[in-house]
């Protein structure tokens, strides 16, 4: 490959072959809509594996140590993701 060879033409066949880019912008605005949701369900169904562990530790601390996670990052997530009213207990 030569770096900076252009062939005649060549930039109106690359725009032949793609789509209008308003359509490329509202299927990545639907892609990203979709990771979106599919994120905010991975973080929900992450809360609730650490809940379960805090059940069957007895702490934040313990399943935060267990995973070598900050406890923070635990504490986070089922505060944020985990069911209504959750509280989790930090303390050893």
């Amino acid at each position: 490959m030569i770096r900076g060879l252009s062939l005649p033409g060549s930039d109106s066949l690359a725009s032949m072959n793609t789509k209008p880019w308003r359509q490329r912008v509202r299927e990545e605005e639907e892609l990203l809509e979709q990771l979106q949701i599919q994120v905010s369900e991975a973080a929900r169904r992450r809360a609730a594996a650490f809940a379960e562990g805090v059940a069957e530790l007895g702490t934040v601390y313990k399943v935060a140590k267990d995973l070598n996670k900050p406890w923070t990052t635990v504490a986070q997530a089922i505060k944020k993701y985990g069911p209504a009213g959750t509280s989790p207990d930090t303390t050893e």
